[in-house]
């Protein structure tokens, strides 16, 4: 049978005082005389009886709840769980809390959960996704602040904070140009997508800077999988010039360029260098030889999301800008 919940009426009963003195006291309002033996007798009753302030009453009088909303595929996915880590120690610091929706990227469920989390009167909402990509955001999300983490909205409408996929690809060519490789193959991922540009554009960047030509067979595109990353590899290497290094723009291909490496007699880093993208560290870690990589931010990028909605929430103008989160290299043992 379940327990009734204790009310304030209960408290002041207990400690024979009025319910107004208890609201008075147990929400800290300074603004009226009562006596410290009367507010410690209230606290202690409080404390005795096991009472918790009603949540949804106190956000309804207050027109706040402490709470964010977030809204997203992650809790379901094995990557980019950081985001939500990185999310919640920010929201924290402010004495704020994560309500979280998961929703699939079924856009029903989506706006179905962004309903929910408005009735629970959050004061705000992130909408995070575990690669990054452009997205058609449910309108209601316009109802309160709302911030974008690892995607971007389509019509622009609100503000989001992203990978720097440029830059992070010229970090991961300009280790192998460093460690003395000048011919370079890039195993890069699906066309489109933002990461499959930006981290070509960055790892051009870092040629052209070095004085080496862009040589298109030395750029392969498949699916960012272990098997794509094979075949995509086993191309390269076909070659009548293969490359002594290789980029590969995720770290599942990178597994799969380890075998097609390893099949040829061939070792790493002293005969083929590798550099993977994305450091998801059940792979990156376990390869042998360990992978260097570069990371993807999800725990920054998390973090910057709340930063910014709560500036929204606080009144500050709300803008559509991106924020884009450096992408640091992770120096292991592939180069």
């Amino acid at each position: 049978m379940a327990t009734r919940a204790v009310t304030m009426q209960d408290v002041a009963d207990h400690a024979d005082v009025s319910r107004t003195v208890v609201s008075l006291v147990l929400n800290n309002r300074r603004s009226v005389h009562i006596a410290e033996e009367t507010r410690g007798r209230v606290r202690e009753a409080a404390s005795k009886l096991g009472y918790r302030p009603n949540a949804s009453a106190r956000a309804l009088a207050r027109q706040r709840s402490d709470w964010y909303g977030l809204v997203t595929e992650i809790v379901t996915a094995p990557f980019a769980v950081e985001v939500i880590k990185g999310a919640q120690d920010r929201a924290s610091l402010d004495g704020k809390y994560l309500l979280i929706a998961s929703t699939d990227s079924d856009p029903d469920a989506e706006t179905a959960a962004i309903e929910q989390l408005l009735e629970q009167r959050v004061e705000g909402l992130i909408y995070a996704t575990t690669w990054h990509r452009p997205v058609t955001v449910p309108a209601l999300a316009r109802e309160v602040p709302t911030v974008l983490v690892n995607c971007f909205d389509v019509e622009g409408r609100f503000p989001s904070v992203v990978p720097d996929e440029r830059a992070g690809g010229r970090r991961a060519t300009e280790r192998l140009l460093k460690a003395g490789h000048r011919r370079i193959g890039l195993l890069n991922l699906d066309p489109d997508i933002p990461a499959t540009v930006g981290r070509r554009l960055g790892h051009h960047d870092a040629l052209r800077e070095a004085g080496i030509p862009i040589v298109d067979e030395l750029e392969v595109s498949g699916h960012a999988t272990a098997d794509g990353g094979f075949v995509a590899a086993e191309a390269l290497l076909n070659l009548s010039t293969p490359p002594t290094a290789i980029f590969c723009a995720n770290d599942r291909m990178a597994m799969g360029a380890y075998d097609a490496i390893k099949e040829r007699g061939l070792r790493i880093p002293s005969d083929v260098a590798v550099v993977g993208f994305d450091n998801q560290v059940l792979i990156a870690s376990y390869l042998r030889p360990a992978l260097t990589t570069i990371a993807l931010p999800f725990a920054l990028m998390g973090a910057q999301g709340v930063e910014l909605l709560a500036a929204m929430a606080g009144g500050q103008p709300t803008t559509t800008q991106t924020v884009t989160i450096d992408c640091p290299l992770i120096e292991r043992a592939s180069v």
